[in-house]
């Protein structure tokens, strides 16, 4: 999903995040991660700093560190802004 190692170990802001992944009425806005994707994908506990907003926070952001398989398990589309174009996609799960 990277297209560069060093893309994603610099935190950023919300209004310019790395991706951004919505589902069951929560948006992960992801700001940093601390991992290689190849090292994401081994680790069970691999995590990314995240701006989270959902119907619990009125509106407004809170920050901190989400498990990535917390984000993928409950979203259901994505946006990935690291490469020279805006990807887009959903992820499907099996019934």
């Amino acid at each position: 999903m990277f297209l560069n190692e060093d893309i994603g170990k610099k935190a950023t802001d919300v209004d310019t995040p790395y991706m951004i992944y919505e589902g069951n009425g929560f948006e992960w806005r992801v700001l940093k991660r601390y991992q290689k994707p190849e090292n994401e994908k081994t680790n069970q506990y691999a995590r990314w700093y995240c701006a989270v907003r959902s119907p619990f926070t009125h509106g407004s952001w809170e920050y901190g560190d989400t498990y990535i398989s917390d984000i993928r398990s409950n979203a259901h589309v994505w946006r990935d802004y690291t490469g020279e174009d805006v990807q887009y996609g959903s992820i499907l799960r099996k019934a």
